[in-house]
């Protein structure tokens, strides 16, 4: 299992959120079972910290592509010396409360 779980990790890079997001659940889903040796068990423990960082990186990459395509228009607004789109929303909200 090591030797799965050490070859498997180089690939780690390459992997897609969708395709770490459920092999984690796989690799949950073993431990939680049970029945493993405790180097079994290690490994995949390893490997399920790899998955989550692989799944972690892409959603903060989505958060920021997010970020980014909010803060978008918001950023246009500001340099034409216009108010963004929060401070429009606070002051709407402020106004009807």
């Amino acid at each position: 299992m090591t030797d799965d779980a050490t070859t498997a990790a180089g690939a780690t890079g390459t992997l897609g959120y969708e395709q770490a997001r459920d092999e984690l659940i796989e690799v949950v889903r073993r431990l939680e079972a049970g029945g493993t040796t405790l180097e079994e068990s290690l490994a995949l423990w390893e490997r399920g910290e790899e998955l989550a960082k692989v799944c972690r990186h892409w959603l903060e990459g989505a958060r920021a592509r997010l970020d980014a395509a909010l803060a978008g228009p918001a950023d246009s607004q500001d340099s034409g010396g216009g108010t963004t789109a929060a401070t429009e929303t606070a002051t709407a909200t402020a106004d009807n409360g």
